[in-house]
């Protein structure tokens, strides 16, 4: 099994640590806290984009646009070609980073932080009282992430959420033999699972890309559609889904509904 970095917490405190003075963060494994209930404590998986927050509003564009200028000055192309390949990558692989990566030997890592390194803060679009609904939901909190790690910490401050979260499992953790496995990858779930330590039906997966909820089905995960019409391929998917627990346009809706209601 891959050793994913993990950022540990302090004794006592919330939240994901941030990296220490050499830019370092340690590892741990992703294990039930001292001390907490768990035979039957719901993990919940939160995606970052368009599930915490409302990417589609702007911070979308801002990352499309510094991906396409990347990759026309990484593989010397044109707009029109790099937006082609950007999707392709994208559709086959989950992240363009890992074509990238496989098909033209550019680091994903160098790549996706390149991509990534904007204020987030005035482009944020944020349900109210989001920090208060999070810390009301019952069991266990991990962001699952295909963006790096660096983006997902400055998203969860700007959004004043940080504390809320044990963890954050982020493309930059998501290595299996050494190759970039991201959502939706059953491996990788499975390898998420290995490190969790609990039963895959008290893991609840929350996401707005369906193929990604597929996949946590497959390995026993529950599930909730984060519907968000700015998300791709999403849009046109109209009735129910056999791998889709339960939909929900806000994150409020968890609570409003009963987060009971995600079967078991």
């Amino acid at each position: 099994m891959v050793h994913s970095r993990i950022p540990q917490r302090a004794p006592g405190a919330r939240g994901p640590a941030a990296p220490d003075k050499r830019g370092n963060r340690a590892r741990r494994s992703l294990r039930r806290p001292a001390g907490r209930p768990g035979p039957h404590e719901t993990v919940w998986l939160f995606d970052l984009d368009n599930t915490l927050h409302d990417s589609s509003h702007r911070i979308f564009k801002a990352i499309d646009g510094a991906m396409s200028d990347a990759m026309m000055r990484l593989l010397n192309v044109d707009r029109e070609r790099a937006d082609a390949l950007r999707l392709e990558y994208w559709r086959r692989y989950g992240a363009t980073a890992i074509g990238l990566e496989r098909h033209h030997g550019i680091a994903a890592s160098d790549f996706l932080e390149a991509c990534h390194d904007f204020d987030v803060t005035p482009l944020l679009r944020v349900e109210r009282g989001l920090a208060g609904m999070l810390a009301r939901l019952p069991g266990r909190k991990i962001v699952l992430t295909n963006a790096p790690y660096s983006y997902a910490c400055k998203v969860l401050h700007a959004l004043g959420i940080t504390q809320e979260f044990e963890a954050i499992w982020a493309i930059d953790h998501m290595r299996l033999q050494g190759r970039l496995r991201c959502k939706p990858s059953v491996a990788m779930m499975r390898q998420l699972l290995a490190r969790l330590r609990v039963p895959a039906h008290q893991v609840v997966l929350v996401d707005d890309t369906l193929a990604n909820l597929r996949s946590a089905r497959q390995v026993g995960m529950r599930t909730v559609l984060s519907h968000h019409p700015g998300t791709p391929h999403n849009a046109r998917h109209h009735g129910r889904s056999p791998y889709v627990d339960m939909w929900v346009n806000r994150v409020g809706a968890l609570l409003a509904n009963g987060h009971s209601r995600v079967r078991y």
